[in-house]
């Protein structure tokens, strides 16, 4: 199967586990990977008048990817969108931090792109508001369907590899 792995804002801004950075590490060693970066820019999104916090100004992520993508805001940009659909890929494996927030704002994106969004449901970490992610996982279940564990994408690479 043709496919990509998305790691959503794993960086140093949002403090993730060491077990998320490890479990993302396992799958982009062996998946071409496209990673995003939020990075604060108040003129363009309004974090710390709205919500009185805001992410790093300069942050890089802590997974290795084919591609980076800076992002200023909840959702992936246009030009990360387009390079997904130029990969030709049968789904967009999605993994990070903020499953209710951003990596939900991600799935919305990659489906309204047409692309498949498939949620790797033991590679995320959820917001403060509930960070087993419970809350964005089944949020992806009604709208998406698509998910999966990190085992079974290793066990279907293990399919073809084998």
């Amino acid at each position: 199967m043709r496919q990509v792995l998305l790691s959503v804002d794993i960086q140093s801004t949002f403090n993730p586990p060491q077990w998320l950075i490890d479990g993302v590490r396992v799958l982009s060693a062996r998946i071409p990977t496209v990673v995003s970066v939020e990075l604060h820019d108040e003129q363009v999104t309004p974090f710390q008048r709205q919500l009185g916090w805001h992410p790093a100004a300069e942050d890089e992520s802590l997974i290795e990817a084919d591609q980076v993508f800076i992002k200023h805001g909840y959702g992936p940009t246009a030009e990360m969108l387009a390079y997904l659909k130029q990969c030709n890929v049968e789904r967009v494996l999605v993994c990070g931090i903020q499953t209710e927030t951003c990596v939900l704002a991600a799935g919305f994106a990659l489906f309204d792109a047409g692309l498949c969004p498939t949620l790797v449901t033991d590679l995320t970490v959820g917001s403060s508001l509930d960070r087993s992610g419970q809350l964005g996982i089944d949020l992806w279940k009604h709208h998406f369907g698509q998910v999966t564990t990190r085992a079974e994408v290793l066990a279907g690479l293990a399919e073809i590899d084998g």
